[in-house]
């Protein structure tokens, strides 16, 4: 068996991981278009805040590849794939040929058609390792920075360059920060905790045009920088399963198995599109648990051993300005909050199930309510109203706590 997989971050590590638990023998190659060796992205923020180093970014240890049988194309990215021949082509004219392949391309950041923004010099991404290295090089105590988005990406390069600036400015459309996870009210906690550390928002505000290193918003207000950040979202990398002729909506259509519309073709992480177990929903999930579980998926299905994997739910566990957030599934249904000065909770939950949830300030335990979502466990199971305030196990009947929790008494 010739295993290819295009991809070399938590998707991709979750298929080769896979894989030779099934087949230790057959040939792994694995092709990415960045030259490092497999990162975790959510450090860059920290790798830019000093808090981790280098040589510390590692998302498995250096010998991995080596380990797993891997041959490796670092730095080389892949042109095309011809399904009926089963052939990766390569930028480099080279051709791969395979019988499972793996798509893991991720996303690429989106880049909005501002007026006068390719005329800004000192523009930069924060996608990936070289986006943070260059950023880096570009920073001092005497530059102000302009972030355009308050989303995930947005404020982890705040928080990162927080002591490498000489002030942060956050703009975004939207009338709050966190739009795609939190509520307006969560959203100020985080708001607050950035504000107490110099960061200074401008939200509700449209980017109109750039003048030399001036933004222009849409009611004329006026906001000078020496570096811009380009942070308003991602988009999925779907062209070489598109160009294949394979079935594309937001993101790569998948099945319960990982795979694609294209026989023998797998795709996972954040190009793809999975069913959102907590409300049924088909959308892009570009969380790093379930990439490292849909790569994980697919490699077993890749090696032949049947596995499916139906129980996506969009997580979020961040940390922002030494606030803790949690949050997950959706917000339907009848809602339950308890809020202080410090901490606020919301959770979502209908007749019988619970939906989704907030959590900020304490966290602790939250992966209780997480469990009750993932696996739809029936609220008749639980003592609701104990675990409202306070998840703990003891809120589980004995029945419940075996089947879901391991055993735990």
């Amino acid at each position: 068996m010739n295993y290819v997989i295009i991809g070399n971050s938590a998707a991709a590590i979750g298929c080769v991981e896979a894989i030779r638990k099934v087949d230790q023998e057959s040939k792994i190659i694995l092709i990415s278009k960045e030259k490092e060796f497999t990162y975790s992205r959510p450090l860059i923020s920290y790798y830019l805040g000093g808090e981790v180093k280098a040589d510390a970014m590692g998302y498995r240890s250096p010998s991995f590849y080596q380990d797993m049988d891997c041959k490796t194309y670092l730095g080389v990215a892949a042109e095309s794939i011809d399904p009926e021949l089963k052939i990766v082509s390569l930028v480099n004219g080279e051709d791969i040929s395979y019988d499972k392949l793996l798509v893991a391309t991720g996303g690429s950041p989106i880049v909005p058609p501002i007026e006068g923004l390719d005329q800004v010099k000192e523009r930069h991404l924060f996608q990936s390792m070289e986006d943070a290295l260059t950023l880096e090089k570009a920073l001092s105590p005497k530059k102000d920075v302009l972030i355009l988005g308050g989303g995930l990406i947005g404020l982890k390069c705040a928080e990162g360059i927080g002591k490498k600036a000489k002030s942060i400015t956050v703009v975004d459309r939207e009338p709050q920060i966190l739009c795609s996870i939190l509520d307006e009210e969560g959203a100020y906690y985080v708001q607050r905790a950035g504000e107490a550390e110099g960061i200074r928002f401008i939200l509700g505000e449209n980017a109109k045009s750039f003048r030399g290193n001036t933004l222009v918003t849409d009611s004329g207000m006026e906001l000078p920088f020496d570096i811009l950040v380009i942070a308003v979202g991602v988009r999925p990398n779907v062209e070489l399963i598109q160009n294949a002729g394979g079935d594309v909506g937001q993101g790569i259509k998948i099945d319960e198995r990982n795979e694609t519309s294209l026989k023998d073709i797998y795709a996972a992480g954040d190009c793809v599109e999975s069913r959102d177990f907590s409300d049924g929903n088909a959308k892009v999930m570009a969380l790093l648990p379930n990439a490292y579980l849909g790569g994980e998926n697919a490699g077993y299905n890749m090696a032949g051993q049947e596995h499916v994997f139906i129980n996506t739910i969009p997580v979020n566990a961040l940390k922002f300005w030494g606030k803790h957030l949690i949050t997950a599934g959706n917000r339907e249904g009848d809602v339950y909050t308890v809020k202080d000065e410090n901490n606020y909770k919301k959770l979502y939950y209908t007749k019988n199930n619970l939906k989704g949830f907030m959590l900020i300030g304490d966290v602790e335990r939250a992966g209780i309510y997480t469990s009750l979502i993932r696996n739809a466990t029936p609220l008749s199971e639980v003592d609701f109203e104990l675990i409202k305030d306070k998840p703990q196990l003891i809120a589980f009947s004995s029945k419940t706590r075996r089947k879901e929790l391991g055993g735990a008494q």
